[in-house]
Order: structure tokens, then sequence, then C-alpha cells
């Protein structure tokens, strides 16, 4: 993928994705999922791992990625902040369903992926763990970020995916015998997409698929102790949603 520089970026109209350059991280690649669903066009800008880039971080507020910048509004940096920027500059597909129910529902397994305590958060605590780190980590570091020297955190982290995933199967199952194909049915949602990007943390697609690092492949691929195999049915779901609806091989 070609980025501009934070530079470019800031001078550009119109909508801009700030993205780590180079790895899936699951974040930003759930919100290039969106705007490609969308054809939302949008101009990547380049955020390198690890580094803090003062120019980006008096633009967006936050020292990481992904950000979305539209025109002279707030930054989103949120997840629930880029998919509903998403819903209003382009409605159709909807992605977040009308029925207010469903809508809670859906978001509420969303978080469970993308939030707090969520799949993505306890990986990277599993994945950290693993990693000799300053005691206490340095303010501002990754470790620092997401906790890690809460111990009890840490420990639960490996559980704590297994619940999650157990609940995406469910709802997978619930949705299959409603007749459709999705999470929640006959019609995609973001929840189909935010697990598409997700899942590539716990068992990543082949390199023809993810071309991630190689260096980066074992460590996505590690299996905490203790910890379940993913379900074959929400991968094969992953993979469906890749081929019949996103852009492959993934390019980062």
């Amino acid at each position: 993928m070609h980025y501009a520089s934070a530079d470019e970026g800031i001078r550009a109209p119109g909508l801009r994705l700030v993205l780590t350059a180079g790895v899936p991280g699951p974040w930003g690649e759930a919100a290039k999922a969106i705007f490609h669903l969308k054809k939302l066009h949008y101009l990547p800008v380049r955020q390198d791992a690890g580094v803090v880039d003062p120019e980006l971080l008096r633009w967006t507020n936050q020292s990481g990625a992904p950000a979305a910048m539209y025109e002279s509004e707030r930054p989103r940096t949120g997840w629930a902040e880029i998919l509903f920027l998403a819903e209003r500059l382009a409605p159709e597909p909807r992605l977040v369903p009308r029925d207010p129910e469903l809508r809670a529902q859906m978001l509420g397994l969303c978080f469970e992926l993308c939030g707090e305590q969520g799949l993505g958060w306890c990986r990277r605590l599993e994945l950290m763990a693993r990693q000799p780190a300053a005691a206490p980590p340095e303010a501002g570091s990754m470790q620092w970020k997401y906790g890690i020297a809460d111990a009890a955190d840490t420990a639960a982290a490996t559980r704590r995916i297994g619940e999650i995933l157990g609940v995406l199967a469910a709802q997978l199952a619930r949705g299959r015998a409603s007749g459709g194909r999705y999470f929640f049915g006959a019609e995609l949602c973001a929840l189909d997409l935010y697990w598409a990007a997700f899942s590539n943390m716990l068992a990543p697609m082949p390199p023809e698929r993810c071309p991630i690092p190689e260096r980066m492949r074992p460590i996505y691929a590690y299996l905490a102790p203790g910890a379940a195999p993913v379900d074959a049915r929400l991968l094969e779901h992953r993979d469906f949603v890749f081929d019949r609806h996103l852009p492959l091989p993934m390019d980062f």
C-alpha cells in the first residue's frame, strides 16, 4: 500500500485514514474493510509502529493508529467512531442494523472484539506477557497502555478470549439457523467485518492471502497454554467474508 506522509495527509482534503504501515493491525484492517464495503475513497497516511510522530500526535490527538480524519472535523480514533462516521458518509450498504434490539446485540458483540478487555485487547496482553518488559512499564509504551502490570487481567486474557470465541460461535450458529450466511442472518454487518480482521491475530490466513512479515507469523499463530484452537466454523466464516466482500491478498 502506498502511504502519504503526515504532512501530506494534514494538507489533503476529504477522508484520510492513518494506518500502521506493514502489519495487519486489526483495528486498522477493520476500518479499511468498512470503507471498502461502502466505496469510500480515502488517503492512507503512514504511521510507523512504536514511533511517536509529533505531527500525527498534534493532528489526531493520539500516537497510534487507526485514526479517521474527515475534512476539518474532529479525529475519529475509536472503532465505533470510525464505524459511525462511515455510516454517515455512506448510509448504504448499512453495516449497523436499523432494528434497535439487533443494533444493541451487534454493537455489544463488536465491543467484545474491539473494546477494552475484548478479543484484540486480550490477545495483545497474551502476546506481550511472553516478552520481557520494564517493571513498571514505561508510560506511553504499549505495555503501559494495555495495563500489562495488572497481573489479574493478564492471567485472565486466555480465558476471556475463549469466552468471546464461544459467544461468536453461538451467534454464527443462530445466524445460520435462521437461513442466513452471516452472524445476523441474511445481511452482512459490521460484526462480520470485525471478525474477519481480528481473526488474523489468532489464526492468520496463509501468506498468499495475508502476506504479513514472516517474523510475525509465528507470533500471531501462538496458542497460549490452555487455549483451545479457534472453532473451524468461525475461520470458515472469516474466509467466506474475505472471498465474497474484501480484496485479497491483504495489502498493508
